[in-house]
């Protein structure tokens, strides 16, 4: 199980706030993963902001995001050998054009 902690930081104010986008990115980071994607839900606040998660066969991909900070906390999380949740987290912090970032990978032991 390899689990990936990372927030993005100086990010696209536009594109955090946009539901759509962050939704479409979501299913195309759980493709970089090499993982399966099963659904996203997601929840547009008001004035600013996008909350959402991508529910995978191997796990999740989630994202909370400030637009007025720039900002967004995310996590991608997965399991089996033929996952990559730190290309799900690098194709994040590109699409979001975050010029600064911190992650962090924890190590799952299997049960």
């Amino acid at each position: 199980m390899k689990h990936i902690l990372f927030t993005l930081r100086q990010c696209d104010s536009e594109l955090l706030d946009d539901e759509s986008y962050i939704r479409d990115m979501l299913a195309k980071a759980a493709e970089c993963a090499n993982s399966t994607l099963l659904g996203i839900q997601s929840y547009k606040f008001s004035p600013q902001g996008v909350t959402a998660i991508a529910m995978l066969a191997e796990s999740h991909i989630s994202i909370h995001t400030w637009p007025e900070t720039g900002e967004a906390v995310c996590d991608a999380f997965t399991c089996g050998d033929h996952t990559d949740p730190h290309d799900a987290f690098i194709f994040m912090k590109s699409s979001l054009l975050s010029k600064r970032w911190v992650y962090q990978t924890v190590k799952r032991p299997v049960i």
